[in-house]
């Protein structure tokens, strides 16, 4: 018995051994695959934790600030720059840690490219921010939504057009300077370099479309044959310009529908611009009436109708006989409104008015068709009629 015990308890021993190397493996397997102690993973676990606190804090204290000031210009350029400063802070932190896993050994090549390509990227952000902030800076020094609200209009669509076209340089720029890190992406670049003449043909061939729309783009930002929130006809349909970007430009049609349209279409093709010298515009009204309307009552009741309406804005009051067929008479009414919105809603009050004016007080005039009889004698018919 006892010595079944004993075997038992040397049994039990030997168990606790094995697990005991089996752990102590595994725990040198980890240190020899990290290449670290435990207190290294403290001290990076710190350096991310402190450099969040830090950002944090200096986040509410920015937030206190721009509470209490009028203009609100400290939280839009937190807002712009919030992101990109964590990333930074994020990248610092990673260059502290391998320098730190490192210990002093050369970092692999691979480590050293991602941060190159990281700052890259980082430096790229924070200028395209810089282009959006200095953009808001500017604009909002103008309201568009003015009645007479042309000189805002000329200065967004500036400021938009080449906010795209220095935020896409950039980028490109970037892009190029990213690639050219690479020793084989380098190479290739020299070599296209060396002929770059044959390679500027081909790309230019090659993207012909787009270089014509870029370029349309640049002459719309100085030449401004459309603005934003211009009122504008375009294949038939009526509404605003709502965006203009280097290749294509947005109009919002009235019922909310979006007309996608390429910016040269607009260079190239003949389109309606209804607010291009200023926002008030002239609103026109058609009425077909038979030869015995009275043309005085009516030019009256227009006027009546337009003192009457808020949405005229009291310069121009006209009505005039325009035409005249063999069936009726066309009467056109002319009034002038603030923008083109109001000046819609006028023509449609004035026609609805002016068509209930006439059913009251003057049905005969309304347009009809007239047949006429007449009886001829009986000797003037042929025989058997």
């Amino acid at each position: 018995m006892i010595w079944r015990k004993s075997i038992r308890f040397g049994n039990r021993n030997l168990e606790r051994n094995k697990n005991f190397g089996m752990k102590e493996r595994i725990t040198q397997l980890f240190d020899q695959w990290t290449g670290t102690t435990t207190s290294t993973w403290i001290i990076a676990a710190s350096v991310i934790l402190f450099s969040l606190l830090v950002y944090y804090v200096f986040s509410r204290v920015l937030s206190r600030i721009w509470k209490k000031s009028p203009d609100h210009l400290i939280k839009i350029v937190w807002h712009k720059f919030r992101n990109p400063v964590l990333v930074v802070i994020l990248l610092f932190d990673f260059i502290i840690l391998k320098e730190l896993f490192s210990s002093g050994e050369k970092a692999s090549s691979g480590i050293n490219q991602f941060i190159t390509v990281a700052i890259i990227f980082c430096i790229t952000w924070i200028l395209i921010r810089s282009i959006n902030l200095a953009r808001e800076l500017v604009l909002r020094q103008y309201d568009i939504t003015q009645e007479d609200n042309l000189r805002a209009r000329r200065i967004f669509t500036q400021f938009r057009i080449l906010e795209r076209i220095i935020i896409f340089i950039v980028i490109l720029i970037s892009i190029a300077i990213a690639l050219m890190t690479f020793e084989g992406i380098r190479r290739i670049g020299i070599s296209l370099f060396a002929s770059a003449g044959v390679a500027g043909i081909i790309l230019g061939f090659a993207a012909q479309k787009l270089l014509s729309s870029i370029m349309a783009g640049f002459q719309i930002a100085l030449a401004q044959p459309i603005r934003i929130d211009d009122v504008v006809i375009v294949e038939n349909e009526w509404g605003w310009i709502e965006e203009i970007t280097l290749t294509y430009v947005v109009v919002r049609i009235w019922d909310k529908r979006r007309l996608i349209v390429p910016t040269t279409y607009f260079i190239e093709k003949p389109f309606q611009n209804w607010t291009r010298a200023s926002s008030d515009i002239l609103g026109t009204v058609f009425i077909y009436t038979d030869y015995q309307v009275p043309v005085d009552r009516l030019r009256t009741e227009l006027t009546r109708i337009l003192e009457n309406s808020d949405l005229w804005d009291g310069q121009t009051n006209v009505m005039q006989v325009t035409n005249a067929t063999d069936r009726s008479v066309e009467i056109r009414a002319l009034m002038s409104a603030a923008n083109s919105p109001t000046a819609w809603d006028l023509r449609v009050l004035v026609r609805e008015k002016l068509i209930t004016f006439l059913q009251k007080n003057y049905p005969g005039s309304l347009p009809r068709t007239r047949i006429e009889m007449t009886s001829r004698p009986a000797d003037n018919f042929p025989p058997g009629d």
